[in-house]
């Protein structure tokens, strides 16, 4: 069996944004680990470099988790722009 080669999409700082960028992905389809550095995550640092956060992708996913990424910095999933599959309860 081939064994999955990781590559960085993105490092944030802090673990909650990283949690955040996870849900995001996966939701796409993506497998993502995290990657901090053990002091920081055991002391909770959420600044400097002992903060930082590496989101990993399989490699050959790594293009289309980069453009997810950059959709998400850019605005395209904010709340105004996605589309719900529900109707809105106000409207009839």
């Amino acid at each position: 069996m081939a064994e999955t080669k990781w590559a960085v999409a993105d490092i944030v700082t802090g673990e909650m944004q990283a949690e955040l960028l996870r849900g995001l992905l996966e939701a796409q389809g993506i497998q993502v680990i995290l990657n901090q550095e053990g002091a920081g995550r055991a002391i909770g640092l959420s600044v400097g470099p002992l903060g930082e956060v590496e989101i990993l992708v399989p490699a050959d996913q790594l293009e289309l988790a980069k453009q997810i990424l950059e959709d998400y910095y850019s605005g395209k999933f904010s709340e105004g722009d996605i589309d719900s599959a529900e109707p809105d309860s106000n409207q009839e």
